[in-house]
């Protein structure tokens, strides 16, 4: 299929073609009929990835601030490369579209059919693509005499009726609304038709003249010669509610609102302008600010974008999905006053022609406003599963399958196999064609594809890296095992024991090989800890501290279902760790959480006894300053001592005598990798399966003890 792409390192825009997505629980595969380029918007994140570097970063200081805080803690080369590696991810344009269903994901059988018509709304959801896969909460079935090129324009509508909403205006109110671009003439529209009188400001006479034909009642230039118009309009009373939906850098429309408000209005802001504010107008009349949420409530909540979550309606009247079932009802050519915005589009183009319609749009040569793509018919019983890109090459005893492609794994793991001589990169599977698509061509693979089917079946792979999000990592890898393949995937192995079971039973069917990505039992200094203790007899005493710094709750590592939490999800690394260490079975573990309004669980002390009396005390948290380095580990047996600050400081402590050394930091990820692939060729695992599997039972038993307050024996 087709999609338009965007460089984020170098800002170009090309159409490619990409694996086809398929249909998942819980969402529709819709193809595309047609697709609105929101010049504001878009303009903004095309101008945004055409900066250089430094341009990035001037933009962008917020982020800025964030890399080099992950500098301090993992040092200039580990964080240039996770920075280069979120540079270089394909950026998928496109919010806005509407079209017809193809398929229909699991638990929605009964609420969408094939054929229905829908808009559909999200950031690298809503693709200028011929296919998406759009969760439930963010489409709306299109009535049937609303043209497809007219419901593309549904996600618009759904951020301007949600700012309409914050201005809390009744009928008789009056509204001025700043700035009549796309945003700003359907929030005209909507006033309108909620019978408020609407002042429209802008500096263009086209979008002005536009602005009485959606229904403003006078328009104007932002100038302060027709302040006094405005109290003419209103009595001396002022403006009731301003909806600020300009697009600039100058914070000039904010002084503007103040000058036009009425005592105590509302100044709601749906652009992106400058928001420094003159304190002493806002202040002597009381105004109100109000930052309008995008499409509205739902938004920027994974819980109800992407896993269905509802609000009940008694709190919660108008979500993002009802703005965008409202705002296609208005759209029906049966109601005698309606939401029209044929007289929006400006400009009509082909997919195939989008670099031309993108260059209108950034260009400035040319005045537009609504500028719509409109998108071929297509066969889609005959999508293939894989795109095939060159023959193969041969010359190794790996050839490599891989499932899920984020920043992770095209920064660490698939470089660490590409360094390896040998390594046959055969296909790369993900659920967003896009991604696919430029990981088969950052890594030289012969097939991309959009479904782990074409990984799985293929009988010529012998090796599957599982790099997905959490919840789907089990059921791969034994699939994976099942098909007698051998099986690396990244870490958590299972989020319970059923899970768990799952590949137990795949793996003692399989002559597959099976690893996890325990990456820090393969660091060098820890190689030299572990032979700093090779003499010394008895048990041996463990601590690691962990320093991990906050993750927001709505992160998907957070979810319970799908990324199973922080102790599940990196935990799980030191309980690997401390195993490695101890060198023996683990007995039992016990955990607690620290409790906090709002927690996560994400700060927990685990202690750990193992079947030769060792013991193990692993603290994670996420409430420190990450100024502190990340990660400590402490060894302590036969009147010897060890200390490991982040992997760059070792402490070797014998005989009254320390030894230090510093070395750049190395986590073992590359050597990981390495061991990983001789394994496949000697047929021997890298890491013995049953700590693998014991490792994932021990965390689960802390998640376990952390429910009961129990020691939990294994």
């Amino acid at each position: 299929m087709k999609q338009i792409i965007q460089s984020r390192k170098s800002g170009k825009l090309a159409l490619k073609d990409v694996p086809a997505p398929k249909v998942r629980g819980g969402c529709l595969l819709v193809r595309t009929r047609a697709s609105l380029i929101s010049a504001g918007t878009e303009r903004m994140v095309v101008d945004f990835a055409r900066k250089s570097l430094a341009g990035k970063a001037q933009a962008r200081p917020d982020l800025v601030k964030k890399v080099l805080e992950k500098a301090k803690k993992e040092g200039l080369v580990n964080t240039w490369k996770a920075v280069m590696a979120r540079l270089d991810e394909p950026l998928p344009l496109g919010y806005s579209a509407a079209g017809d269903v193809i398929a229909v994901g699991a638990g929605l059988e009964g609420e969408f059919a094939v054929g229905d018509r829908v808009a559909m709304a999200g950031a690298g959801i809503a693709n200028h693509s011929e296919l998406n896969t759009v969760p439930r909460n963010l489409v709306a079935k299109i009535p049937t005499d609303v043209p497809d090129e007219e419901a593309c324009y549904a996600t618009l509508g759904a951020i301007a009726m949600h700012a309409v909403r914050n201005a809390n205006a009744t009928l008789g109110d009056v509204v001025a609304v700043i700035g009549c671009g796309l945003v700003g003439q359907l929030a005209i529209r909507f006033l309108t038709l909620a019978g408020v009188r609407v002042i429209a400001f802008d500096y263009a006479d086209d979008r002005l003249d536009l602005a009485r034909r959606m229904g403003a009642e006078t328009a104007l230039t932002p100038e302060n010669t027709n302040i006094d118009a405005v109290y003419r309009l209103t009595g001396g009373l002022g403006a009731d509610a301003i909806v600020n939906a300009a697009a600039t850098d100058s914070s000039a429309p904010f002084e503007f609102a103040a000058a036009i408000a009425r005592d105590r209005a509302r100044v709601v802001m749906v652009g992106l302008t400058g928001t420094t504010f003159p304190y002493a107008a806002f202040m002597q009349k009381e105004l109100n600010i109000i930052v309008s949420r995008s499409y509205g409530p739902g938004r920027y909540d994974s819980d109800f974008e992407q896993r269905g979550q509802k609000y009940p309606e008694g709190w919660v009247r108008w979500t993002e999905t009802a703005n965008l079932r409202e705002t296609l009802r208005l759209m029906q050519s049966e109601r005698p006053v309606r939401l029209d915005v044929s007289a929006l589009t400006s400009h009509k183009f082909k997919l195939d022609d989008a670099e031309n319609a993108y260059a209108l749009v950034t260009g400035g040569t040319e005045r537009h406003l609504g500028v719509v793509l409109t998108y071929p018919d297509g066969d889609d019983k005959k999508r293939p599963p894989m795109i095939s890109r060159k023959p193969a090459r041969t010359g190794g005893k790996c050839v490599l399958g891989v499932i899920g492609a984020g920043n992770f794994a095209r920064a660490v793991l698939l470089p660490g196999f590409k360094s390896i001589p040998g390594v046959r990169f055969k296909t790369i599977a993900t659920t967003r064609g896009a991604t696919a698509e430029h990981g088969a061509s950052q890594f030289d693979f012969e097939n991309m594809a959009a479904d782990e089917e074409a990984v799985l079946d293929d009988t010529d792979i012998n090796t599957v890296v599982v790099a997905t999000r959490h919840d789907s990592h089990a059921g791969l890898a034994a699939r994976a095992l099942n098909a007698g393949k051998s099986v690396f995937v990244e870490k958590p192995l299972a989020l319970d024991l059923g899970q768990l079971n799952d590949v137990i039973d795949a793996l003692n069917g399989s002559d597959g090989i099976l690893h996890v990505g325990f990456n820090r039992r393969f660091a060098p200094q820890i190689d030299e800890m572990l032979t700093h203790f090779k003499t010394a007899e008895g048990p041996r005493v463990i601590s690691i501290r962990v320093n991990g710094g906050a993750i927001e709750g709505g992160h998907w590592t957070q979810s319970a279902d799908e990324g199973g939490g922080r102790v599940l999800g990196e935990m799980c690394h030191f309980v690997d760790l401390a195993r490695h260490l101890a060198g023996s079975n683990i007995d039992s573990v016990h955990a607690e959480a620290a409790t906090e309004k709002g927690g996560n669980g994400d700060n927990v002390a685990a202690h750990i006894r193992f079947k030769d009396g060792s013991l193990a005390s692993i603290v994670y948290t996420a409430l420190g300053d990450t100024a502190l380095p990340k990660e400590q580990v402490e060894m302590f047996a036969g009147a010897r001592a060890a200390s490991l600050d982040d992997f760059r400081k070792l402490s070797l402590a014998a005989n009254g005598a320390v030894k230090t050394s510093t070395a750049t930091q190395d986590k073992g990820h590359k050597q990981q990798v390495a061991a990983f692939v001789k394994a496949i060729s000697d047929g021997s695992p890298a890491i013995d399966e049953a700590e693998l599997i014991e490792t994932a039972a021990a965390t689960i038993a802390v998640m376990e003890s952390l429910r009961t307050g129990e020691r939990i024996d294994l």
